[in-house]
């Protein structure tokens, strides 16, 4: 496995939408390897293949509710996926992302969602998402549109400052 450089914004694979996976090979299999490690060295919860420069529908995420580490976190591949249901119970929090390094914003996304897609292999999967895994996948099906979280933020701030309000698709403020 490698790991990959994470690219980061404003470079213009992000903003581009990305491209439907049709083949399961060891090409992919490559590539959702690399892209474990990467995440996983970041260190992040979630990652997708735009931002390692692949233009595909793929994310990686691995999340566990559990603080005191009893149970693992669990991985979830996603290809292809899909967000099929969302809540109209929405919660603001915020977020960061491992392409806008040192910015984290206050993000509204729906409290509950139904993602379908496929597993790594090519099986469909369905997930029911709650609470921080439910906004995880948002965040990560986002890339795959090319929309960022700085495009729903209502608020967005380098990290040891003050918040500030953000117009809507306002870009970042550069170092």
């Amino acid at each position: 496995m490698t790991v990959r450089e994470i690219v980061t914004h404003p470079a213009p694979i992000l903003r581009r939408k990305a491209r439907k996976v049709t083949s399961f090979g060891p090409e992919l299999q490559t590539i959702i390897d690399d892209m474990i490690e990467t995440m996983r060295s970041a260190p992040g919860v979630g990652l997708a293949a735009p931002q390692v420069d692949i233009p595909l529908k793929l994310a990686v995420v691995e999340y566990g509710e559990d603080e005191d580490e009893e149970t693992p976190p669990r991985l979830y591949v996603l290809v292809n996926p899909e967000i099929t249901r969302k809540s109209e119970e929405k919660e603001v929090s915020t977020e960061g992302c491992l392409s806008i390094p040192g910015f984290v914003g206050d993000v509204e996304r729906s409290l509950e969602i139904t993602v379908k897609g496929y597993n790594r292999r090519g099986r469909p999967i369905k997930i029911n998402a709650q609470g921080w895994l439910a906004r995880i996948f948002q965040h990560e099906l986002d890339h795959l549109e090319g929309v960022l979280f700085i495009d729903h933020a209502e608020k967005v701030w380098k990290v040891d400052e003050a918040p500030y309000q953000a117009a809507p698709n306002q870009a970042i403020p550069a170092d």
